[in-house]
């Protein structure tokens, strides 16, 4: 087992002695969880737990404009809820018991573009992202809710190159292991979406892509959110025990 070791003075008798603290090297993976639009903390919760049972220590959160903040759902833009993720990823980092060279982070659908977003911001080893979505640069600064379903159903309609959206930009940099899962039926991220992120995780370390068959963009059966709980667990199981944890992030 690896250890700690800390170089400390003992005070006696009005003098200090000197003293090395050695203790177990207990640090833990830290993994962030992040809904999607209109939904809630609550949906990751027992994925949360079962990831915490694996030796991680989980966060979830509500992005600004959901659940108890619902009421500035038609204000809130893309920037605040990115600014939201920072601040919920700086709080887990900062945990003394997490490794923060070992962060996850899952998110789906809204939550997944965020995700792909930040991880140009902060060291990130794993991302895992359920049916990501993608939205233009141009209107970043509208609130999320005013955006042209009409406009956003063309663009997600067509492979995106990876130079021309900051979501696949930041894919496109990132260096660790990526869970990308798409549904077969969905009619919100179509799979042109999904391969323009296919195509810009171009320089990962590793990329898993699973297709959950007939299931839809919310997962609305239990049997298609149990299949996707189990490829999350499954996926993360198997980098935990992956000898490349042990390489070092790239500096952001």
């Amino acid at each position: 087992m690896a250890t700690r070791e800390r170089a400390l003075e003992i005070a006696v008798d009005g003098r200090t002695i000197a003293g090395t603290l050695i203790a177990p090297d207990t640090r833990l993976p830290g993994v962030m969880l992040v809904h999607g639009w209109d939904g809630s903390q609550v949906q990751y919760l027992a994925r949360a737990r079962a990831l915490a049972a694996m030796g991680c220590i989980c966060l979830t959160f509500d992005l600004r404009g959901h659940a108890r903040d619902k009421a500035h759902r038609a204000t809130v833009t893309r920037e605040e809820n990115l600014c939201d993720m920072l601040a919920a990823y700086d709080l887990l980092a900062a945990h003394p018991a997490v490794d923060s060279n070992a962060m996850l982070v899952v998110g789906s659908s809204y939550g997944g573009y965020l995700a792909a977003l930040m991880s140009a911001l902060r060291p990130v080893r794993w991302l895992a992202l359920r049916v990501p979505a993608l939205y233009q640069d141009d209107d970043w600064l509208v609130p999320k809710q005013q955006l042209s379903r009409t406009a956003l159903a063309q663009y997600r309609a067509q492979v995106q190159p990876p130079d021309s959206n900051r979501a696949l930009a930041a894919s496109n940099v990132f260096r660790g292991d990526v869970l990308l899962v798409e549904s077969e039926c969905d009619d919100i991220v179509p799979h042109p979406t999904i391969e323009s992120y296919r195509s810009a995780f171009s320089g990962a370390r590793s990329m898993t892509y699973r297709v959950i068959k007939g299931a839809d963009h919310s997962l609305a059966r239990p049997e298609w959110a149990e299949n996707y709980t189990t490829l999350l667990l499954n996926w993360f199981r198997e980098m935990l025990g992956n000898a490349a944890m042990a390489l070092p992030l790239p500096v952001r």
